[in-house]
């Protein structure tokens, strides 16, 4: 395979000055550090270990809700990105990947976009996804490699999720795409790391210790799914698809999204069922041209054109016949 030209990325082999760098002692991180609540964990009954769980698991909207701040900057930065032609790409390896793969794979079913708009990048590729490949998130030279087939350009942002933030595959990736120019972003459950400094952004969700030292695709690993759900679900509430509270950029292909669809515009149209199936047929079966049409009384040429005007923001199709976006 011929080597890859990318800027100088280097890994230095002495902790880094605030203790953040590549080969710091994992147990000077809160996620890595034992919890005394779980003390003698082995030895409780099992309601005793789902409630030691359970009360540790309170911990986590309280860490989310810190890094709100942060989280909406992210928001803005991927609808910007998405609305301008480019991609929101995950970076990640272990529970932090999959967590990735699960939103990024979520967005297509969810709100109709094409699979190329939200990605993710797994350390040992999709085949880690089920069988653990975590030597390889060891590699920044993996990681820059992986990033760099994606070819991120400026118009796009790289989010590195790493519960600990010492990733060297992820904090790779989050450089070279920095370095060409892609929006950057961090999400992490530890202070002062090396992903972190990175990024153009960080949210750091601080769960402290896990109830199983050091296993974090318990507490880190529910905060950073939270935290990509807020991500994802807020850019495309911006970009507009969703209409008040309701999913209207979803395909209907079986019968429960059929339903949806229709009850999506009795409740927002103040409609019957019968003129929401008529509405839905008459419209191609397209719950934004559907709403459109009902909403602003138009035919469907018009609200298809609306829509193209409005870069498929419901809101503005409906409310402003004259958009010149």
């Amino acid at each position: 395979m011929a080597s890859i030209a990318t800027p100088a990325i280097t890994e230095s082999k002495a902790p880094h000055k605030n203790g953040s760098g590549p080969l710091r002692d994992l147990q000077t991180l809160t996620t890595e550090s034992p919890n005394e609540a779980s003390q003698g964990f082995d030895t409780k009954s099992a309601l005793e270990i789902a409630r030691i769980i359970n009360h540790e698991d309170a911990k986590i909207a309280a860490a989310v809700k810190k890094a709100l701040p942060e989280i909406a900057q992210v928001i803005d930065t991927v609808a910007r990105c998405l609305r301008d032609g480019g991609r929101l790409i995950y970076v990640g390896a272990g529970s932090s990947g999959r967590i990735a793969a699960l939103d990024a794979s979520e967005c297509p079913p969810t709100y109709s976009t094409s699979p190329q708009l939200v990605q993710y990048i797994m350390a040992g590729g999709p085949k880690a996804l089920a069988s653990a490949a975590d030597v390889n998130e060891d590699s920044p030279e993996l990681g820059q490699r992986d990033i760099a087939r994606r070819r991120p350009t400026r118009k796009d942002i790289i989010i590195g999720v790493s519960a600990s933030g010492r990733t060297p595959y992820v904090v790779a990736a989050v450089q070279y795409a920095k370095a060409r120019g892609a929006k950057t972003a961090a999400v992490t459950c530890n202070q002062g790391t090396a992903l972190a400094e990175a990024a153009d952004i960080a949210i750091i969700a601080e769960v402290g210790p896990e109830v199983v030292s050091g296993s974090t695709r318990m507490k880190a690993g529910s905060a950073q799914k939270q935290i990509l759900g807020m991500i994802t679900t807020g850019a495309m509430t911006r970009l507009g698809y969703v209409y008040e509270n309701l999913m209207v950029n979803v395909h209907m292909k079986n019968e429960k999204l059929v339903e949806r669809g229709i009850r999506v515009l009795m409740q927002s149209c103040h409609i019957d069922r019968e003129t929401a199936v008529r509405t839905i047929k008459s419209s191609g079966k397209s719950i934004p041209i559907s709403l459109v049409m009902l909403k602003a009384n138009v035919d469907k040429p018009e609200a298809v054109r609306r829509l193209a005007n409005s870069g498929g923001n419901v809101r503005l199709a409906i409310e402003d016949s004259k958009l010149d976006i």
